[in-house]
């Protein structure tokens, strides 16, 4: 969905709505159904028909550092689950440290958006996993290397036997990806208390919260956050109304025109959820802004074109914090043994790296 010169039918639904002021909770949580869903206890499934054994083989893959070729960089490493499924840095740091052009977007709820990556080259969760396992900044290892260094670990032959039962050679770069993704569907996060406010429970949101709920809508933000992500279900053009500085939105990344070539989708990016959003900085696809109150400024004048005062981002800022769900749960796994067959970690570029840096 592209939404360029023309307003979108939730922003003119939402500015026709009361001021926070005059709205009860009760009025106040009705029009918000109208916008909003409360976020699912399941992911879609993606067509992959994930099993109980296909999770427990995900998750092994989700935290094993030897799909990458230094050995030190696993998915959790820049998906940690224990940071909001986001690495809290503004350019993922990977193969001999370098760092990655874009922002990590959290892994969490990420099967409900309708692409994966801030450009949505990658239609589901699994293609996703395939991307960053041979991108030479990020795991750097080839994914015939990667399947071939599993199939050195005699622990992993009973995991992919048992998920994938009748398969010929079953550990393959495609199973791989598919079981990553079979446990990153468990990764939801229900009952934020925006969830149970929309369920109800008018005490869920607090007088300040409600405010930033109420401008939240009547600003015009619900134009494309809204649905049960808020966000994640269409691109925009960042800049709708005016560019954000180069810092924030750096001219040479020109976002799914790099993917299509249509000259139209220039910084045009999937519109990010903001489920957990405060669990998340630094924030946009720059990683340039660490602040969610003023990125929450910058979105106003850049898409909205509109100033807005101090309280009001305060009180939108209140809003969005109560975006942040119940966390994964996570006991880690313990990976099987290498063997004397296990290739040895590629630190060269790591080494190389570090002398540069000591010059």
């Amino acid at each position: 969905m592209h939404i360029r010169s023309t307003i979108p039918a939730l922003f003119l639904a939402a500015v026709t709505a009361a001021p926070a002021a005059a709205i009860e909770p009760s009025q106040l949580a009705a029009q918000a159904r109208q916008m909003f869903e409360p976020l699912p206890e399941a992911m879609p499934d993606q067509g992959i028909d994930a099993t109980e054994d296909m999770v427990t083989l995900g998750k092994m893959l989700f935290f094993e550092p030897r799909l990458s070729r230094s050995q030190l960089i696993s998915c959790n490493t820049c998906h940690n689950l224990a940071t909001g499924g986001a690495d809290l840095q503004a350019t993922s740091v990977g193969h001999g440290w370098a760092l990655g052009g874009r922002n990590a977007p959290t892994v969490l709820n990420a099967g409900f958006h309708i692409a994966q990556f801030w450009d949505g080259r990658a239609a589901d969760l699994a293609e996703q996993a395939a991307g960053p396992i041979a991108n030479p900044v990020e795991m750097s290892h080839s994914h015939n290397d990667a399947v071939a260094t599993l199939k050195t670990i005699p622990g992993y032959a009973a995991p992919f036997a048992a998920a994938f039962p009748d398969a010929d050679e079953p550990i393959t770069i495609e199973r791989m990806t598919q079981a990553i993704a079979a446990y990153e569907q468990t990764l939801t996060t229900p009952d934020a208390p925006f969830d149970r406010f929309l369920n109800g429970d008018l005490t869920a949101l607090d007088a300040t919260e409600r405010a930033g709920l109420d401008a939240f809508m009547t600003k015009g933000c619900v134009g494309c956050h809204s649905g049960a992500l808020l966000g994640g279900d269409q691109y925009q053009p960042f800049g709708l109304v005016q560019a954000p500085s180069d810092a924030v939105r750096p001219p040479e990344d020109t976002g799914r025109h790099q993917v299509t070539g249509d000259e139209a989708d220039k910084y045009l990016f999937k519109v990010p959820s903001l489920r957990n959003v405060a669990l998340t900085p630094p924030y946009f696809h720059s990683g340039a802004v660490w602040s969610l109150g003023e990125a929450v400024s910058i979105m106003a004048e850049s898409q909205l074109g509109m100033s807005l005062t101090d309280a009001e981002v305060a009180e939108i800022t209140a809003f969005l914090k109560t975006l942040t769900g119940k966390q994964p749960q996570v006991d880690l796994p313990v990976l099987p043994a290498s063997t004397a067959d296990t290739p040895a970690p590629d630190v060269t570029a790591v080494k190389a790296a570090a002398a540069g840096a000591s010059d």
